[in-house]
């Protein structure tokens, strides 16, 4: 069946081919998981199969069967879901490059929100998928170990630029508690992270200013400064692990500008568990060098809507069905 599919697209290549070195690919991170993900490509690839084996033997236990069939409740633990979107972000990727001649090299650059720059890293053959998925999964562990369930929170504020965000949080944090920018999504969406006392009092002062909030409902408090007992224990994991300089570069979380050298990707991983992801600049930086179709690769379709709020004039497309290839396939005829 893989072989029919293949056969009806095959001119994918020839108009991916239109991207010419102007094109940027996204991996989405925790947040876009649902059970069944990736399903499609499962049941008609024998590459996927082979890929979501392998991520049962390394973490020895069924991911795969988590993945496809649930539970919800297991799935959606911090150190399930981080393994669970590497393992299908990256089969999709494999069957864009084996079963549709789908080149990298057609792309500037790999760009992976949080979680997602581990796919970018493994598509760009900068770390094994194996020695990533342990490192996922480990990662998952210490950042729900790090703070108490119910001691943080996390909140969505929406309509607010980030400068007035990151005054107001230095006004009413400058001398104690935790309330720090999280992500930098895109124009208008930001999220904060901290401790539960200190988000929920910064929440009543942005709805007394009518500024519109939303309470995530997440397990822990990500990418704040609370998590760097997790960084801790993790820094000697990633130390262990050898990175290569990517065939592809890949635009930091950290820095949101590209990576040039092998030997600081660790070192990013390490800061990247407790630093906001600068997703808004990443986007704008990769446009700014010449970019204009961004493709995200996964489950979900949140950072195609981020690029969409912050960048004008750019073509976005997801791929996360086989109808998706199609789709693109046709877009690029255009």
């Amino acid at each position: 069946m893989g072989y029919t599919i293949m056969k009806n697209y095959s001119n994918t290549n020839n108009y991916l081919k239109k991207l010419n070195k102007m094109g940027a690919l996204l991996f989405p991170g925790q947040g876009s998981q649902i059970v069944g993900m990736g399903s499609e490509f499962y049941k008609n690839f024998d590459i996927v199969k082979k890929i979501y084996k392998s991520a049962d033997e390394r973490l020895n236990f069924p991911i795969s069967k988590m993945i496809l069939e649930g539970p919800e409740e297991k799935l959606k633990l911090t150190e399930n879901t981080q393994p669970a979107i590497l393992t299908v972000s990256f089969s999709i990727f494999k069957v864009l490059t084996e079963e549709f001649n789908f080149e990298k090299n057609f792309f500037k650059f790999f760009a992976g929100h949080s979680l997602g720059e581990y796919s970018a890293l493994v598509s760009a053959q900068s770390i094994n998928f194996t020695d990533a998925l342990y490192l996922v999964h480990e990662r998952g562990k210490e950042m729900q170990k790090a703070v108490p369930i119910g001691k943080g929170s996390m909140l969505a504020v929406l309509g607010m630029n980030i400068e007035k965000i990151q005054q107001l949080l230095k006004e009413k944090f400058i001398n104690s508690g935790v309330c720090e920018v999280a992500n930098d999504n895109a124009e208008g969406q930001i999220i904060l992270s901290g401790d539960k006392e200190n988000v929920e009092k910064l929440q009543k002062d942005l709805k007394e200013k009518k500024i519109k909030c939303i309470p995530l409902k997440v397990s822990a408090p990500f990418h704040c400064s609370l998590m760097k007992p997790a960084a801790d224990a993790m820094e000697e994991k990633i130390k262990k692990i050898k990175f290569r300089l990517p065939e592809v570069r890949i635009i930091s979380n950290v820095t949101s500008s590209p990576i040039d050298n092998s030997e600081n990707i660790g070192k990013l991983l390490i800061e990247q568990i407790f630093s906001s992801v600068r997703w808004r600049e990443s986007v704008i930086n990769i446009s700014k060098l010449g970019v204009s179709n961004f493709i995200e690769i996964g489950p979900g379709k949140v950072l195609s809507g981020m690029v969409k709020r912050t960048l004008k004039d750019v073509k976005c497309f997801s791929i996360n069905t086989i109808a998706d290839i199609k789709n693109l396939n046709d877009e690029l005829k255009k």
